[in-house]
């Protein structure tokens, strides 16, 4: 495992400037307000081959009348309790404060190594000022600037020496799920139904997650990062820089992700923009769940569920091999059936057919409904295999490719869809010249 260490403060203090630079990233939003950040949000670093993972908190505030406060006070007391160094940032431009206090008094308890970080200091003449720090009685003073990182080499130099030694295991080569969907469909509390833990703040209002958070996910035989991301709006209804970039970092997991998971709200429907997250998924050639959260709040039927499938499929077409499952993270009814149904879409989604198998599936079926012919030609399939790629892709050769037409096509895809089971994946068909 990688060491952790968190990264606290109170707010806007640059906190997530300084996780930015560690993990050589823009992975946490920046931005002048105080508050942006408010769950604890992972990144990888390293220093001199030592590789550890960084946590950025939002900032601890006591007394706060912010709805939010509350919430992200249990944040940090979490990253601090889960870390094995701590990196405790203060600014030299404002000076000691009472905030700064109660986070040095709350830092004592814990017998963690705790690093003070005086910074923005940009230059020379403010180092006088960080005397002002030792007040704190911490006895691990360091002066930086993230902005421009001066300084973070003589602390990193010393962070590293006061880790324990652990052996690393990376999350590279973990499948990446990244649950998607519109703001206050109940993404986060999916994550923390899932993972058993108040891992990320649920609130009613929409837009309370603002940063694609990362958590690996490794029980009951299953081991994945899971990905967390903010709510998609449409263009239009997006307002703030800071909402913005919250978006940015969805569509983003989006594409670095391998299965999405799209989230809607059952009290909500189906709409226009639950439908373009989904094409959004699919046009990336993810594979693809759809939750449909909230399942508990409805009035139904016996026939209420298969009448919703219904309605989804008819919403997404062509794209309809689609699993659709149906949840509540509040009550947690089928969330972990809900993982499974992804770890299966990854599976299918990876699964390779020997060439020999696959053409003696096709080419009789090809030989029986050959492609029609046009302006007299006609087109002869002679050969058929799978393409080394991330999602499936199939390469028909023949002696005319630009006569076989999508409808074609997208018949050689149904057959392909019945005989194996791609539930859940986009499938590439292409004709290429013999």
């Amino acid at each position: 495992m990688r060491n952790l260490v968190a990264i606290v403060g109170r707010p806007n203090v640059g906190k997530s400037t300084l996780f930015n630079r560690l993990v050589q990233r823009r992975e946490a939003i920046v931005d002048p307000s105080s508050g942006v950040t408010r769950d604890r949000h992972y990144g990888e670093s390293d220093w001199n081959g030592h590789e550890f993972t960084l946590i950025d908190t939002g900032g601890y505030v006591v007394g706060g009348d912010d709805a939010y406060e509350k919430e992200i006070d249990q944040q940090v007391e979490i990253a601090i309790a889960e870390a094995d160094a701590i990196l405790f940032l203060v600014d030299v431009e404002t000076g000691v404060n009472l905030m700064d206090e109660e986070v040095a008094k709350l830092l004592r308890k814990s017998d963690k190594p705790i690093f003070l970080v005086v910074n923005k200091v940009d230059n020379a003449l403010r180092l006088p000022a960080t005397v002002e720090f030792y007040s704190l009685a911490m006895d691990n003073l360091y002066h930086i600037s993230a902005m421009n990182g001066g300084g973070t080499g003589e602390l990193l130099d010393a962070l590293v020496e006061a880790l324990p030694k652990q052996t690393v295991n990376t999350r590279e080569g973990l499948p990446r799920f990244a649950v998607v969907g519109r703001p206050n469909a109940g993404k986060s509390s999916f994550v923390n139904a899932l993972i058993g833990e108040p891992r990320n703040i649920v609130k009613d209002e929409a837009g309370t997650t603002r940063d694609s958070i990362d958590t690996v996910y490794n029980r009951f035989g299953f081991e994945f990062c899971l990905v967390d991301t903010a709510g998609i709006r449409r263009k239009a209804k997006v307002k703030a820089n800071i909402e913005f970039y919250s978006v940015m970092r969805a569509l983003r997991s989006i594409e670095y992700s391998d299965v999405c998971l799209i989230v809607y709200d059952a009290t909500r429907g189906f709409d226009s923009q639950v439908k373009n997250i989904f094409w959004l998924a699919a046009r990336n050639h993810k594979g693809v769940v759809v939750l449909v959260n909230k399942w508990d709040l409805v009035d139904k039927n016996t026939q209420s569920s298969k009448q919703v499938e219904e309605q989804i499929r008819a919403e997404i077409a062509p794209f309809v091999d689609v699993p659709i499952v149906f949840i509540s993270s509040l009550t947690k009814q089928r969330v972990f059936k809900a993982i499974e149904t992804a770890v299966d879409v990854f599976k299918r989604r990876s699964q390779r057919i020997p060439t020999r198998k696959l053409n003696d599936f096709i080419l009789p079926i090809i030989e029986k409904n050959p492609p029609p012919a046009l302006k007299g030609k006609y087109v002869k399939i002679k050969f058929v295999t799978q393409l080394h790629s991330a999602h499936p892709q199939f390469a028909f050769f023949c002696n005319l490719p630009q006569y076989v037409k999508d409808p074609y096509k997208r018949f050689l895809e149904n057959k392909l869809r019945a005989e194996y089971n791609f539930n859940g994946v986009t499938i590439d068909v292409f004709a290429r010249k013999k």
